[in-house]
């Protein structure tokens, strides 16, 4: 590598010609950076000082093919400001053409900017250029190079910018325009193709300017390490449809390679959002290596992408696979991982047919809608999805995923129908964030004229305002203001409407009457409504039963063989024995002399019983959990599933788990805890221990 100051005029002038790889992004600066720059020429120009001004560094390679009296660079960093410094060169050259500015000395002249800056007036072909952009922005820049028309697909940003110095050279002085530029000071770093590694450089610099994205890097890293005519390969035959999937929607990018590094190396963390890059470095090598090459590697990322793209992009699906998929979206994107999964083992593997992708994703809206219905966490979301996607066995998915939907914990398990109706029937709805969806669904669900709900809003039938009207209270009663507090936003008393302000706190019955009102209403979930002869709890309660059947129609229940399931559970349960076995777990002598005949006579109740060693606890279960035991310095805490007032105790040696806010290392929550001091303990612990396993079983 050789780094040396130079003037920036110096670096360009020549018969020299620098190139945008095609692993680099297209041109980005805006409005902001530019008017950074012109400010910056406007003070060096305008100094009575000559000293100059720095602008960053400039960092290429050779291409390898240059000739006699011509040299091709490849420029890996200061795409930016070289394409912008060229576009203001170009700009004062028109300026000076069209105004007939004329220079003295050593000034700026047409002849001058495009010989020495712009052009390389000797060679033909694609050496006249000093300046090779990617694609579009090529094809903009060499247009107005050379004073031709713009092609119809003009990048914005190159045509934007040039009119952006236009503008201010229509009120500045040229020459010092020009001077300004002459003072400008770059670091020019050079590369040596053979010993340096254009990337690690190109990591290393802290250049000014728009920030590159996770997939910017990545890009960079996979194709930087390949000679030009490999990279411009690799990146057409690949990169480039890898990219045109993902148009406009950057982020959704950034995301896919998180889920395909996590999908590949069967991750169950996710990365930081800015640690993609380095993710994806850390195990490239092994990813090619393991898919037989680089160009067999990329072809899996394009599939992938492709996949990834028709759901968080919303690429190229239609039919009700497309429609379901977009609802997804709406209400989460962390899906994608096991989308994405589902859609491989569609078109490719061939193990799902479209009925049962169908049945997957339908499962998969179903599981969301549910728990956000019931207002359920959805923090940690993304690892749910993860490990959903590790256990799809690929010659049974849809029932593999039914298996491991219904083995998920309580914390993120599918949510019941029982649980759904309830939900539906006896809580606050409104305040759902889905609110509006589940609406919007029970009003359009299977049918062929759909209603437009684009301008419609949640409209409360029975008002929300404490100050109801005279006819409401008469009609609700001497406990209106109960009512209405317990009822106002359940499911019930909820529709959509395009006339919310005309309905406002009108009676009930101006609220059937009004133009627009529900008697007019071509909205399907005002029929019920606009029959009623009055508008009380019972009303309410009636509509409300009917929607939330309706609902669990929409939004269908997990159906899965018990018996699969249970077998499921066992499976996984023997394979974290093994992983995690119960001699795993740290204890200190006095609790291992306790634990070990504990230990003996638990797993001696049956032979189905399994112990899992989970870090700081020991766990028992036949197949569901029925005993953690805890084990602290010289005794063993034992907590039993099982509720505290159910237990026979004739030895009084169990205790209430409720008399502890939560018990230190302990992974489940029991509701009855007996402590083991010396060996005779054991007898009494057992019987407690016993019970607890009877009543899970």
């Amino acid at each position: 590598m050789k780094a040396i100051d130079r003037a920036y005029t110096q670096l360009i002038n020549g018969s020299t010609q620098f190139i945008i790889p095609v692993f680099q992004r297209d041109y980005a600066w805006t409005d902001a950076q530019c008017r950074d720059l012109w400010n910056d020429v406007i003070a060096a120009g305008a100094s009575e000082e000559s000293r100059g001004h720095f602008l960053g560094s400039i960092v290429y390679v050779s291409t390898k093919d240059s000739a006699a009296g011509f040299t091709r660079w490849l420029l890996i960093d200061g795409q930016q400001r070289v394409t912008t410094l060229a576009l203001l060169f170009t700009a004062l050259r028109d300026h000076i053409r069209e105004s007939k500015w004329a220079s003295t000395g050593d000034g700026p002249t047409v002849k001058r900017i495009d010989a020495y800056f712009l052009k390389n007036e000797h060679e033909e072909g694609d050496r006249v250029h000093k300046l090779r952009l990617r694609r579009r922005d090529d094809a903009t820049l060499r247009a107005l190079v050379d004073g031709s028309t713009l092609p119809p697909d003009a990048s914005d940003a190159i045509r934007d910018n040039y009119d952006f110095f236009r503008e201010r050279l229509a009120e500045t002085d040229p020459a010092i325009v020009y001077r300004g530029i002459s003072r400008l000071v770059v670091v020019d770093v050079t590369l040596d193709a053979t010993a340096d590694d254009p990337q690690l450089v190109f990591e290393s610099l802290n250049s000014t300017g728009v920030d590159l994205s996770q997939a910017d890097l990545i890009r960079n890293y996979v194709l930087m390490r390949h000679a030009e005519p490999e990279q411009t390969r690799l990146y057409q035959q690949y990169w480039s449809r890898i990219e045109e999937s993902f148009r406009g929607s950057e982020r959704a990018f950034d995301n896919f390679i998180r889920d395909f590094i996590a999908r590949e190396t069967r991750a169950t963390k996710q990365e930081k959002a800015d640690q993609v890059y380095i993710a994806f470095r850390r195990v490239f090598a092994d990813m090619v290596k393991s898919h037989g090459g680089i160009d067999a590697f990329l072809e899996r990322l394009r599939r992938s992408a492709g996949y990834h793209a028709a759901f968080s992009a919303n690429r190229g699906v239609a039919g009700p696979a497309g429609d379901i998929m977009r609802r997804i979206h709406a209400q989460a994107d962390v899906p994608a991982i096991l989308i994405m999964r589902l859609q491989e083992l569609h078109a490719e593997a061939k193990t799902l047919s479209d009925s049962e992708f169908v049945q997957a994703l339908t499962l998969i809206e179903s599981y969301l809608f549910r728990r956000a219905i019931a207002g359920e966490q959805t923090r940690g979301y993304w690892q749910v999805f993860s490990s959903l996607t590790n256990q799809l066995e690929g010659d049974k998915p849809l029932e593999s995923l039914k298996i491991s939907v219904a083995c998920l914990t309580d914390s993120y398990r599918f949510p019941s129908d029982d649980d759904f109706r309830r939900v539906l029937e006896e809580r606050d709805i409104y305040t759902r964030r889905v609110a509006f969806d589940l609406l919007e669904r029970l009003e359009n669900h299977d049918q062929k004229e759909p209603s437009d709900t684009q301008d419609y809003t949640i409209e409360h039938i029975l008002p929300q305002n404490e100050r109801l009207r005279k006819e409401w209270r008469d009609m609700l009663g001497p406990d209106w203001q109960d009512i209405q507090r317990q009822w106002v936003h359940r499911l019930g008393n909820l529709t959509l409407t395009a006339y919310n302000t005309t309905y406002s706190d009108r009676s009930f019955d101006d609220k059937k009457r009004v133009k627009g009102g529900f008697e007019d209403s071509a909205v399907r979930l005002n029929r019920f409504v606009r029959e009623q002869a009055k508008w009380t709890q019972v009303e309410i309660e009636r509509r409300g039963k009917a929607l939330a059947a309706n609902a669990l129609k929409i939004w269908p229940p997990l159906e899965v063989e018990a018996t699969a399931v249970q077998a499921s559970r066992e499976r996984e349960l023997r394979r974290r024995s093994q992983e995690e076995p119960p001699d795993s777990v740290v204890m200190t002598e006095e609790a291992r002399a306790l634990f070990d005949p504990l230990q003996k006579v638990v797993l001696g109740l049956s032979p189905q019983v399994i112990a899992v060693g989970e870090g700081k606890s020991v766990t028992f279960h036949d197949p569901e959990f029925f005993l953690e035991v805890l084990p602290r310095r010289r005794r063993l805490d034992l907590l039993c599933e099982i509720d505290f007032a159910e237990v026979q105790d004739p030895a009084g040696v169990a205790q209430d788990a409720k008399r502890w806010k939560f018990m230190v290392n302990a992974k489940y929550e029991g509701g009855t805890v007996v402590s083991i001091r010396e060996l005779d303990d054991i007898p009494h612990a057992l019987a407690i221990v016993a019970q607890a396993r009877q009543r899970t079983s």
